[in-house]
């Protein structure tokens, strides 16, 4: 059997702080925390991308922002927008919600040119991005087009959740994303991952990202194990 080390499964975290009642000392907090710890990327709000680049700029940690969040309803010239200050604030890969009502009306087309978009915005800077799939609103066949469609237009990885929809992860729907992307690109399983045997029960499944928004919990429940 697999198993991590609490420093391999910190340099996979991304420390999510989205909460829209957070304040500057909580990326204060969460900067100093993700050098302590070395957690592998801190995800702030677009307006907080500024102060946590300049805070982890001698850090391993790099910095994410999230890009039409949390409902991905924002038009793709404003997700583009969006995606391109955040470049320029010093976001080193994005975590974008995918166009969910097209989505699910089963306009394909739309999806992916909206993916694309943001995509071809970080390719020049070579900015990952994440597609947030918000798997809660989809069914089983929605999640594997999701997923096809992120691929096809040059995702670097498909996530489960925002961490504000109704779910988060579960194992069923973060097996069906792996199935079909089948380790072309990665997978991100976030929202409601709160413990170490959560977090490593998915990536022995095959996720090579965790979303998580309290690594130290995490972390101590992994020196414990060990």
């Amino acid at each position: 059997m697999q198993e991590f080390s609490v420093s391999a499964v910190a340099a996979v975290l991304d420390f999510a702080v989205l909460k829209p009642d957070q304040t500057s000392a909580d990326i204060h907090s969460a900067a100093a925390l993700c050098g302590q710890l070395s957690i592998g990327c801190l995800c702030v709000q677009p307006i907080d991308v500024c102060r946590a680049a300049r805070l982890l700029h001698e850090q391993k940690t790099v910095v994410a922002s999230v890009v039409g969040f949390p409902h991905g309803a924002n038009a793709t010239a404003i997700k583009v927008h969006e995606a391109r200050i955040a470049i320029e604030d010093g976001a080193r890969e994005l975590d974008m919600v995918l166009a969910l009502q097209a989505l699910r009306e089963g306009d394909h087309t739309t999806v992916h040119d909206d993916i694309a978009a943001v995509v071809n915005e970080g390719r020049a800077s070579d900015v990952a991005v994440k597609v947030i799939l918000e798997t809660c609103y989809l069914n089983e066949d929605e999640i594997i087009h999701a997923c096809r469609i992120a691929e096809s237009a040059g995702a670097t990885f498909v996530k489960t959740s925002t961490g504000f929809g109704s779910r988060g992860a579960t194992p069923e729907v973060v097996r069906t994303m792996l199935n079909t992307v089948d380790g072309r690109i990665g997978v991100k399983a976030s929202g409601g991952i709160r413990t170490w045997n959560d977090c490593v029960g998915y990536l022995k499944m095959g996720c090579t990202r965790i979303g998580v928004g309290d690594p130290r919990r995490i972390l101590t429940g992994g020196s414990q194990a060990n």
